[in-house]
């Protein structure tokens, strides 16, 4: 009687081990990843975009043709929104409500972290070496080669971000067969526990 009553239990553990959860309150670390991304991503822009604008403003006083080849910063800043719009978007397709685990809303939170505070620290350093940059340029120009290197250095921050959070976002619903083993663990230990003992 106990073993048949353990073999049920059995079937009925593996059974419930195939079946993806319907918890909705799973997406929300994806949905949260999804913002994430976009929001930090987007702070990041704006600031590097708004302090180097400041700088482009006082130094076209002086020089006003040296205007658009001071622009660079505020392009290199606004590529920063987009990485953040592409892992949005990436997110966004991967959540699927009817088969969506923790294991992968975790993952996806993190993968839009990743992105999002790695372009938000990527555009603080753009904003203030591009406003500190430009006024340089204006008096010197040999100062521009300098510039545009260290802004380059700057932007490689956002696209390691934006590189780690595509993997991350790669992660695939993992959950049912980590279920498996640990049930199969649990019920050989189980039944050990009753049959040896």
């Amino acid at each position: 009687h106990r073993f048949n009553l353990s073999n049920m239990v059995l079937l009925e553990i593996i059974a419930a081990a195939d079946v993806p959860t319907n918890d909705w309150s799973s997406t929300f670390f994806g949905y949260l990843g999804v913002a994430t991304a976009l929001v930090f991503a987007n702070l990041g822009a704006a600031y590097g975009t708004a302090k180097s604008g400041v700088g482009i403003c006082s130094m076209g006083v002086l020089k006003p043709d040296l205007i658009m080849k001071s622009i660079v910063p505020v392009v290199m800043a606004g590529v920063l929104g987009i990485y953040g719009l592409i892992i949005a978007v990436i997110l966004n397709q991967k959540i699927d409500p009817t088969n969506y685990h923790f294991a992968t809303g975790y993952a996806h939170l993190a993968s839009g972290l990743c992105c999002g505070l790695s372009s938000l620290g990527a555009g603080l350093a753009i904003g203030i070496v591009g406003d500190a940059g430009v006024r340089a340029n204006a008096q010197q120009e040999q100062v521009f080669v300098g510039m545009i290197l260290i802004l380059i250095f700057a932007e490689a921050l956002g696209l390691y971000g934006l590189i780690v959070a595509i993997i991350l976002s790669q992660q695939k619903n993992q959950q049912s067969l980590a279920i498996k083993f640990t049930v199969l663990y649990d019920v050989a230990r189980f039944l050990i526990h009753t049959f040896v003992e």
